[in-house]
């Protein structure tokens, strides 16, 4: 299945809003192992939520804060 992927990395300074956004095509037909295999870290947690048209992951690696977001394309 082929999804469009936004990824979102929140800034972690206090104050500033601003975020890094990736957009890019990917086709897999397991989201979770997709994610899963990008992820680096030593402690990592992973809350999923299902939407309409796709998933939404928001995941926290190391104090990192990142959000995946797939649409089926």
């Amino acid at each position: 299945m082929r999804y469009e992927l936004i990824r979102e990395i929140f800034n972690q300074c206090s104050g500033n809003q601003m975020r890094d956004v990736f957009v890019s095509t990917v086709e897999t037909e397991d989201t979770e192992a997709y994610l899963m295999a990008q992820l680096v870290g030593t402690e990592i947690s992973v809350e999923r939520t299902p939407t309409r048209d796709g998933v939404i992951y928001d995941v926290v690696t190391d104090g990192l804060h990142q959000r995946f977001s797939f649409t089926e394309d």
